[in-house]
């Protein structure tokens, strides 16, 4: 019989639609602004300080709308956004050095909803505000860095093969060594010529004052450079992945910049500290009492500057052969850090351990920093910024080494939790390849985001009121039709982009709008096609048939091309581009949905089982 769905049809239909109503649900509970406390201890906060926070911030006019605590940790709702940078910093004042204050989001969905696991959409950096970052690499410090991994290498090759040496030097691109005879230098340029092909090779001197002297190539230096950069973006997006920040954009820009963009981050401080912190750890012996002092480095304490320790310059390893760390608390309670090595880290460690055990073995963080001093011409009184780049050394610890170590072990001796997941975290998402510093920062705040999202709804408003009105006044009943789909399309594209965890941008608010004509578009086609065939004589149900029938090729065809053309933009494109082929992409899929199944679900219901002489349309 013409225009008739069987009956699981029906009830697909039902299904899909029941599904995109729960999942676009959570979207009309928006994240509430709130902070939160915890100790920066490690345990739990006497609810008595709570109270004092509290009975602060209602003396200050500011409204909380809810109270909440989870392991340790108190949420403090807040009723306006506004408040929360003033809640935040009359919280720290109060709590003073016990307590860790942050700025947060919390969310709003419903218990009955999280049970689907339903989540509202992520918005982006134009949206719901965020940080927006442009960071520098000292490219100099990357060859630096290269240099002196290389002398560590050639000294450890040197001493294998008995050839005495006396000085390593290490200056912009050129690696200096010296030797005792001429005879002596001429051996060792043979060996390090073999192993190290990257330099170009020149000796000076004669007799005891014999050096070799390596400059690194134009060709390596460039290499170095391109390694840095493109290594500090993959440690970059790793740190931001563990930061939790939806939809990061970490980008390349200029031979030595990168463009850190954080969706929704509001603690700026701390994603600063994360995304800009340069340390990295190594592992060295503590030198023998017959070691030669150029072969050491005295190095104080981080948390004791009074104490120091002798150490070999020769490192065992680095942060970079850590695969996997953790904190915790050792059998006292206090912070430490348990590391995975990988396969090499492994078998460097353990070949170091195994042949001193009894020996101490240090563990010494690294720091690269900065300082910014103003200069004033003194001729045009211009200011300028000049950078002053530095590194910090401290050791973390000092442990005996009780027994060869593998792939597992621990680092104690760290101040606080705090320090000891901020290490944790730096050491698995990998050290940079070369220090980088913050040449620019911008903030965008919630009430930019939230005009922003007030204009873009609006704009979504406008359209869809002037396509409802043109249908209804067009098509009538069938226009009725049309605009039940057309709110069924616009619901199951936010359920959908809901549960893929898509981030909803400004441009993608263009494409739902986009997405809205485009749905129309193919009932017009439909609903054209069955007045031409009224026109043409045929009764009413042959006339409904025909028109979906004739117009389904017309309409997959147009939808498929604008689809390709999403998913080119979304490969090729970056940022907003990609925001915008999102929700075409997805939107086309539902408006298919909506204009040929569930359009013909209701024509069949209201017109397939009874006989007709005329349409409203």
């Amino acid at each position: 019989m013409l225009n008739r769905y069987p009956l699981w049809k029906y009830l697909l239909i039902l299904v899909v639609l029941v599904v995109g109503l729960i999942y676009s649900l959570p979207n009309l509970f928006p994240e509430d602004p709130a902070i939160q406390i915890s100790s920066a201890q490690g345990d739990s906060l006497d609810a008595r300080q709570i109270d004092r926070v509290e009975t602060a911030l209602s003396e200050n006019d500011i409204e909380i709308k809810a109270l909440e605590e989870e392991n340790g940790q108190w949420l403090i709702r807040l009723r306006h956004d506004d408040d929360q940078l003033n809640a935040r910093d009359i919280a720290s004042d109060l709590l003073g050095d016990d307590a860790t204050v942050a700025l947060n989001l919390a969310e709003a969905t419903p218990e009955w909803l999280q049970a689907f696991s339903a989540s509202p959409m992520t918005l982006g950096l134009d949206l719901r505000g965020g940080v927006h970052f442009l960071l520098e690499v000292d490219m100099d410090a990357a060859l630096t860095q290269r240099l002196e991994v290389n002398a560590s290498a050639m000294r450890e090759l040197l001493r294998s093969e008995r050839i005495r040496y006396r000085n390593t030097d290490v200056e912009e691109r050129t690696l200096s060594i010296d030797f005792a005879s001429s005879e002596d230098r001429d051996t060792a340029r043979r060996l390090i010529s073999r192993d190290f092909p990257d330099f170009e090779y020149s000796s000076e001197g004669d007799g005891r004052a014999s050096t070799l002297v390596m400059t690194l190539s134009d060709q390596s230096v460039s290499e170095i450079q391109d390694y840095a950069i493109n290594q500090n973006l993959t440690t970059l997006r790793n740190r931001v992945n563990e930061l939790g920040v939806a939809e990061p954009m970490v980008q390349r820009q200029g031979p030595n910049q990168i463009v850190v963009e954080l969706p929704g981050v509001q603690d700026t401080v701390a994603a600063k500290r994360i995304v800009g912190a340069t340390a990295n750890l190594e592992f060295r012996l503590e030198a023998r009492n017959d070691t030669p002092e150029n072969e050491t480095e005295t190095l104080t304490f981080r948390n004791d500057p009074a104490r120091s320790a002798e150490l070999m310059r020769d490192v065992i390893i680095t942060g970079d052969s850590v695969s996997s760390a953790s904190n915790s608390f050792d059998e006292n309670g206090r912070p430490q850090v348990n590391i995975n090595l990988d396969g090499t880290g492994g078998t460097l460690m353990n070949r170091a351990t195994r042949t001193n055990i009894g020996r101490n073995m240090a563990v010494l963080f690294i720091e690269h920093k900065s300082e910014d001093t103003v200069v004033v011409d003194p001729e045009t009184g211009e200011e300028t910024i000049e950078r002053e780049p530095y590194v910090e050394r401290g050791l973390i610890s000092l442990a005996t080494i009780q027994s060869a170590l593998g792939n597992s072990f621990r680092i104690t001796g760290l101040d606080s939790p705090t320090e000891a997941a901020e290490l944790a975290l730096l050491l698995r998402s990998g050290s940079l390849a070369a220090p980088i510093y913050f040449v620019q920062e911008r903030t965008i705040g919630p009430s930019l985001g939230a005009e922003n999202i007030e204009r873009g709804l609006l704009s979504v408003q406008i359209g869809l009121l002037l396509v409802v009105l043109f249908m209804l006044v067009r098509y009538k009943v069938f226009g009725v039709f049309a605009n039940i789909a057309l709110a069924l399309n616009l619901t199951l594209l936010v359920a959908v982009m809901s549960m893929l965890g898509a981030t909803l941008t400004l441009p993608g608010i263009a494409g739902i709008v986009l997405t809205l004509g485009m749905a129309v578009d193919a009932n017009v086609l439909i609903f054209e096609r069955i007045r031409e065939e009224l026109r043409n004589g045929m009764s009413v149900q042959q006339a409904i048939q025909a028109g979906y029938e004739r117009a389904f090729s017309s309409i997959v065809d147009a939808n498929i091309t604008t689809l390709l053309v999403a998913v080119i933009l979304f490969s090729i494109g970056t940022g907003p581009v990609k925001g915008f082929a999102v929700t075409l992409s997805i939107g086309i899929l539902t408006s298919l949905f909506t204009a040929l199944m569930v359009t013909r679900a209701m024509v069949n219901l209201v017109y397939g089982s009874k006989p007709v002489k005329k349409l409203w349309i």
